[in-house]
């Protein structure tokens, strides 16, 4: 009797061991299902994200259950090798990179847009660029090889006739951050730059820069996509988490578009935070003056992007079929 008792206990302490288990897996599997890491950068096109996440529009749409991770980068580049390695899930990035990446890899999605314009061309003070055909021959500063702005330089460049060296012409493009531009300005290293808000205006104010093309004129002009919503499949899977997402995006965008003052306000504080120093008001507003924000997407001009990033070599093919997915945000 007493070792049928014994076996009767090992077998009830075993089963109560392994259902233990079992639920244990299966909450961390919950846990990591319900848990939404959200990327961004920490600069004024990404104004659609920094102002959901200080309005609690994503803890909202959420809710309680839900936990979110933000993480921010420096540039499209790191965003999307972070979405690769699943450190992001969703979040805001230019398309220049997105379809970069969806080119070899069918796992990422536009599923918004979120800033249209934001990026313009500045001449540097003594370079004898007063217009898009004097860059033949000179050195243009843009944020990061294959980035946005180098993909709506190059858009420039063709329809004045010129092409970057690489693509066998005569525009030397110069990989530069652009917080360093004004000192390549400075410093004369630099003929022109390609660059994002607030920098175009730091350019022109603090190093003396010649507005070459405005927002509006610059590549494809007021329809230049330059900041998107970008996703994971595996997490686009979960139509709830991914609605509710957008909702929040949604959300930001209206209250921007209604409330452009308190917005920048949000942004300002924002950044102090998160990077310890405030923006300047003027660069602000003169930065919001030079974007639109949106949840529309140009899709004629996202391929063109992707033909454009073809022809520089950034990417073998231009075939984009199944990048853009609106179906949930409309």
């Amino acid at each position: 009797m007493l070792k049928k008792s014994m076996l009767y206990l090992f077998i009830t302490v075993l089963f109560i061991g392994l259902l233990s288990a079992c639920a244990q897996s299966s909450n961390e599997g919950g846990e990591e299902a319900k848990t939404v890491k959200i990327g961004y950068f920490p600069n004024l096109t990404h104004i659609a994200t920094i102002v959901a996440l200080e309005k609690g529009y994503f803890e909202e749409a959420f809710g309680k259950d839900v936990k979110i991770e933000t993480k921010t980068v420096a540039n499209g580049g790191l965003f999307m090798e972070a979405m690769a390695t699943k450190a992001i899930d969703v979040g805001t990035v230019g398309p220049g990179p997105l379809l970069n990446f969806y080119v070899k890899n069918k796992e990422y999605h536009l599923i918004s847009g979120a800033v249209n314009g934001g990026a313009v061309l500045v001449a540097a003070e003594g370079s004898g660029v007063e217009k898009l055909a004097d860059l033949d021959g000179k050195k243009v500063a843009i944020p990061v090889i294959g980035s946005t702005q180098d993909v709506m330089l190059r858009k420039a460049l063709k329809d004045a006739d010129l092409k970057a060296k690489t693509s066998g012409g005569t525009v030397d493009l110069f990989a530069a951050a652009p917080a360093d531009t004004a000192s390549l300005f400075i410093q004369k290293q630099v003929d022109a730059a390609a660059t994002q808000e607030p920098w175009g205006y730091v350019l022109e104010n603090q190093a003396n820069g010649k507005l070459l093309l405005d927002w509006d004129e610059f590549a494809w002009g007021k329809e230049s996509t330059n900041t998107v919503v970008a996703a994971r499949a595996d997490f686009l899977k979960n139509k709830d988490l991914s609605k509710q997402y957008l909702d929040a995006h949604k959300k930001a965008v209206k209250f921007i578009q209604d409330n452009p003052e308190e917005s920048k306000e949000i942004v300002i504080k924002h950044l102090k935070d998160l990077t310890g120093k405030e923006l300047n008001k003027d660069e602000v507003d003169a930065a919001f003056s030079r974007l639109a924000v949106t949840t529309d997407v140009n899709e004629k001009v996202i391929q063109e992007m992707a033909d454009i990033s073809k022809e520089a070599g950034y990417i073998p093919s231009s075939d984009i079929k199944g990048l853009i997915d609106l179906s949930l945000l409309k």
